[in-house]
């Protein structure tokens, strides 16, 4: 009887229905120190389950890639670990190849939450990165690096669960977000996650730092940061860097622009710690 219902191979997807699988390719991420970071892991194609990511999630979402912000946000971080990142507490939102994350955990953060959306393929690509790196991560002290998936304006719970028990209640020190304010749409759940993972202190800050990749689009970018002010923060523009190149050379709009990494640090207002 069974065999009047057999489906065959009915939901096998034909030959050639997805594109070739690609090789993945690597890029090192020199430290300031000289310590170099190895991989990220960059693919076009995320190999891990034999599929594209694109065909499984947001195909604007390139997460498998190592931005030029990701670098420019790592300097920065390492350039001011001493005040900023040693013996905090760190999340990052949208880390993509994680490089920002896992320079956090080698200067010495206590505990490094990297996420980015909850994608299979893309977790474990942070994953791999996070473990490729463990051997430059510091264990005496101890500073925690670990990876999970999390969708913007969600559930904020399961991240602060990976803070020590004391402080689970208060939020992160640190909140770094590199290239995720061109997602215009999202700007909202960005904020709603800042308001819930930060912890109410002067010194909390968050890294806002982006490319204007379409450049024109980048008055709809910049309302993130009056969106931000009304959610109760403070908005400072800490640097203006300009690369050596763009990370799509073959892109259209301002080429100046388009390696110009954009800066800025948000913080409590005052009227928020009373």
């Amino acid at each position: 009887m069974a065999d009047e219902f057999d489906t065959g191979d009915m939901f096998q997807d034909p030959e050639g229905f997805y594109p070739p699988e690609k090789e993945p390719t690597y890029a090192d991420h020199q430290m300031l120190s000289g310590q170099v970071v190895r991989p990220p892991s960059i693919c076009s194609y995320l190999t891990f389950y034999k599929r594209p990511l694109g065909l499984h999630t947001n195909t604007s979402m390139e997460g498998n890639m190592l931005w030029n912000a990701g670098r420019i946000s790592s300097e920065y971080i390492e350039s001011n670990a001493s005040t900023l990142i040693t013996g905090k507490t760190v999340l990052e939102i949208g880390a993509a190849a994680g490089v920002p994350s896992i320079v956090s955990a080698i200067k010495g953060a206590r505990t490094t939450v990297m996420t980015d959306y909850p994608d299979l393929d893309l977790v474990d690509n942070m994953r791999h990165n996070a473990e490729s790196s463990a051997s430059l991560i510091p264990t005496d002290p101890p500073s925690e690096l670990h990876v999970t998936g999390y969708k913007w304006g969600s559930d904020v719970s399961p991240l602060l669960a990976y803070l020590p028990e004391k402080e689970s209640a208060k939020g992160f020190d640190v909140l770094i977000m590199a290239d995720v304010v061109y997602s215009h749409r999202e700007h909202g759940n960005l904020v709603k996650t800042m308001q819930e993972t930060m912890k109410k202190e002067k010194d909390a800050v968050a890294l806002v730092i982006f490319t204007p990749y379409e450049p024109w689009l980048l008055p709809q970018t910049e309302r993130f940061f009056p969106l931000a002010e009304k959610g109760g923060f403070t908005v400072t523009k800490v640097f203006e860097k300009l690369t050596e190149k763009t990370l799509f050379e073959n892109d259209p709009g301002d080429e100046r622009l388009r390696r110009t990494v954009f800066g800025y640090e948000l913080r409590w207002a005052d009227d928020q710690l009373r």
